[in-house]
Parts: structure tokens; C-alpha cells; sequence
């Protein structure tokens, strides 16, 4: 495992505002899910967005990703993008935004409930909310990311749903993907630290039946294989030498 880096203060600062502009953006496209809107509407809007605060989309050429965000609908996990499939009343749109401003990114997801869905489904979404919580509660300097993970894991599976392994949680800072992995589910091998300075991209993605998915024709659209809807909540936190710090809240205004 290569070398976990470790933020000092101006480098925290600066992914304070490219998280509150991440969280911002998100926060304005979660207004425009609404019923007849494609995803290629809104990877549109979030692009113009980025573009208006003079910032760049952490996604667009990452690995050969074509969209501005990740847009997942329904079963679709994670990855998605911009088509000219509509939202529909009844729909989950999981909207996943990355952020590049002056050199720092800003990773923050949420799933979105268009209307209102059956009792089951969003009860699914409120545990991978609160999964996320739970997680973020145990990023605490001298814990372990095993704690995070356990959290999660333990909190899901509880209620009945399965944990997607396929994709995890991530240190980010000056790259999209740094070390450490952070698992939603538990593992063996070493035990990581956490220690002040670290920050966090903790994301639990949660499937209301089978763990498993599938990687659509596109190449990059993950979806559940039994086609059962899925949730994905993500916060970017920081490990500080008291309680967690989320850096993916939208009070703050980003300047130069």
C-alpha cells in the first residue's frame, strides 16, 4: 500500500471549500430531479455549474469516464451517465459529484427520492443515509478503517440489505482515488490507523437484494443483477484529533 498522505492546514482548507462547492452544486441538482428530466439534462447542468464557479469536474476523461457526474438510476449502482432516459415519478436517482478547484477535490453523493416511493424502498435509502452516518461517526483519530467499514456492514446487513464489495470509500485530496481503501464491509489484513490530517471519502452503496452487479454494455453503469433498487450516500471527511470533520457541507463559500 503506498503511502497515506496527510493534510496540513492550508491543504485543509482549500478541500473545505472544494468540498462546500461539491455539496453546493449537489445540493442545486438535487431541485432539478424531477419527473421528465433526462440524465443528459442534468450532466448538463452540473457541468455548467462547475463551469460557473471556475472549478472542474473531477469525473470527465477520469479513466475514460465521458460524463460530468455519475447519474445511476433505480438498480443502477453507481457510475451511470448522461442519456436521454427521463426520470420518472417513483424514480431513486443516486447523483454522485466530483469537483476540482485550485488543485483539490471535493467528492459527495446523494440518492434522491422523486416523489414518493413504496415504504420498503424507502426504508433501503434511509438505512444507506444513516449507514453513512454510523461510518462517519467511527472516523475518529486512533480508530481503524476496519471500524468504518464494520459500522456500515453491520448497520446494513442488520436490516435485511446487502453491501455492494465491488466498489469502496477511498482516501481523496490532490487525486480522485488515494490510499486508504475504505471498505463497507469488513477485511482482514492490517489494521489501518487513522490519524489527523487524513481525509476520507466514505461512501456506502447498499442493494436491496443481492450484493452483486453487473457493468453494463456502456462499459461503466454498475447495476444490481436482480435488478433491485440500490442507494448511495457519500460524505468527504476529515480526521482531526477530535470528532470527524465533513468537508462536503455547503456552508462555506469557496474565493480566491
Amino acid at each position: 500500500m503506498s503511502k497515506i498522505p496527510i493534510k496540513n492546514a492550508r491543504e485543509i482548507e482549500a478541500m473545505r471549500c472544494s468540498g462546500a462547492m461539491a455539496r453546493e452544486i449537489l445540493e442545486e441538482m438535487v431541485a432539478l430531479c424531477v419527473p421528465g428530466v433526462t440524465t443528459s439534462d442534468l450532466d448538463r447542468a452540473v457541468a455548467e455549474k462547475i463551469q460557473e464557479r471556475g472549478a472542474k469536474s473531477a469525473f470527465l476523461g477520469y479513466r475514460g469516464f465521458p460524463g460530468n457526474c455519475c447519474i445511476s438510476l433505480n438498480e443502477e449502482v453507481v457510475h451511470g451517465m448522461g442519456t436521454q432516459r427521463r426520470v420518472q415519478y417513483g424514480d431513486l436517482v443516486k447523483l454522485d459529484i466530483g469537483i476540482i478547484w485550485e488543485g483539490w477535490i471535493g467528492d459527495t453523493a446523494t440518492t434522491v427520492v422523486v416523489g414518493v416511493v413504496a415504504p420498503e424502498v424507502q426504508r433501503m435509502v434511509d438505512v444507506t443515509e444513516e449507514a453513512l452516518n454510523l461510518g462517519i461517526a467511527q472516523a475518529i483519530s486512533g480508530n481503524c478503517v476496519d471500524d468504518i467499514s464494520c459500522a456500515i456492514e453491520s448497520y446494513v446487513t442488520r436490516h435485511g440489505y446487502s453491501v455492494v464489495r465491488e466498489f469502496v470509500g477511498h482516501g481523496v485530496g490532490k487525486k480522485l482515488h488515494e490510499e486508504p481503501q475504505v471498505p463497507n464491509y469488513r477485511q482482514g489484513g492490517p489494521k489501518i490507523k487513522l490519524k489527523p490530517g487524513m481525509t476520507l471519502a466514505i461512501e456506502p452503496m447498499v442493494n436491496m437484494g443481492k450484493a452483486e452487479i453487473v457493468v453494463r454494455s456502456d462499459g461503466w453503469t454498475a447495476a444490481a443483477v436482480d435488478g433491485k433498487p440500490s442507494a448511495h450516500f457519500e460524505h468527504t471527511v476529515l480526521i482531526t484529533e477530535n470528532k470527524p470533520e465533513i468537508l462536503t457541507c455547503s456552508f462555506r463559500t469557496a474565493s480566491k
